[in-house]
């Protein structure tokens, strides 16, 4: 798999990047370490050399996951974790990296991220500068490779690149989900900024598995999720349904056309995850697919079919509800 310069650093990322969240288990059922462990491996295997994980996914039980699968070969990939929101002070960032540190059983992190910037969940507002100041230092200590920052609205990424360099955007990026678009894309493109992009299938929901009728178990975080509700699953649906012929004709899933469509916009990355080995080898071959521009326009404008009805609020769930 080719890879990619991550904004202005010296870290190489694959365009397909495996995201680790479901392997924290918080929020997500039906999760087994052992299983998770060997998709991650198999994603290495087929070409995946990039993995996103972060210290609230299972209080630190994901990096650990992480860490289990991949410690052997830990100089062949590129780990990326983040800090959470309650954690922006600068001696919690130095203590949070740390605990990050000892969790992926590395001397260093490739690329570390703001998760959510501060003020997020009821946090404290922390100014962005004394973050990056912690995040700065940290870099010069080797701890860290690349800053990146995520779910940062345009203003919030230009007022923490005045305090240090920003080497990519983590937006809710996606064929359903778009608001990054309208709002960071263009800076980012500008300044060389990588937008490695989350829930780059909707959630599962651009796989086509999810019937018109489904409902979610039990403390699945996607029951809130916007994408699955009311009139906009129904959209999705009917998009969906004009996706398929494409697919066919590539002999591809809706999951890689939705992939390949997403990794060839600018400076765009897909965060994908994996609950199994063959989906994690199947994930991978995504980039290999090459879209004609006419393709391209006509999933773009499939997409719309969904995205023209949301509202700007780039926050995926309706966790209030």
């Amino acid at each position: 798999m080719e890879k990619r310069t991550l904004g202005r650093s010296e870290v190489q990322i694959s365009p397909i990047i495996m995201g680790t969240w479901q392997a924290g288990k918080s929020q997500w059922v039906g999760v087994e370490d052992a299983e998770t462990a060997k998709a991650m491996r198999a994603a290495f295997e087929a070409g995946i050399t990039t993995f996103d994980t972060a210290e609230v996914y299972g209080k630190g039980h994901s990096e650990q996951v992480v860490a289990q699968a991949l410690s052997n070969v830990r100089d062949q990939v590129v780990y990326a974790t983040k800090v959470f929101a309650n954690h922006l002070k600068h001696d919690q960032v130095i203590e949070a990296c740390h605990g990050s540190l000892k969790n992926l059983q590395t001397d260093y992190i490739d690329l570390y991220q703001i998760h959510w910037p501060a003020g997020s969940f009821n946090s404290e507002k922390v100014p962005i500068a004394e973050t990056m100041g912690a995040l700065n230092e940290l870099k010069q200590q080797g701890k860290i490779r690349a800053i990146g920052v995520s779910n940062f609205s345009r203003a919030q990424l230009e007022e923490a690149t005045q305090y240090g360099r920003i080497d990519s955007l983590q937006p809710p990026y996606s064929l359903f989900w778009r608001q990054v678009e309208q709002d960071a894309m263009t800076y980012c493109t500008e300044q060389n900024i990588s937008i490695i992009a989350y829930s780059s299938l909707a959630q599962g929901l651009l796989t086509g598995k999810f019937g018109p009728d489904h409902r979610f178990a039990e403390g699945d975080n996607r029951a809130k999720n916007k994408l699955f509700q009311g009139e906009n699953y129904q959209r999705a649906q009917r998009a969906l349904d004009k996706l398929r012929p494409i697919a066919e004709r590539h002999q591809v899933s809706l999951s890689n056309l939705a992939l390949a469509w997403l990794i060839d916009q600018p400076q765009t990355s897909a965060i994908v995850g994996a609950r199994n080995s063959e989906q994690a080898v199947q994930n991978a071959k995504a980039a290999e697919i090459h879209l004609s521009s006419s393709e391209l326009a006509e999933i773009d404008a499939i997409g719309r079919i969904v995205t023209a009805h949301l509202d700007e609020d780039p926050v995926m769930w309706n966790w209030a509800s």
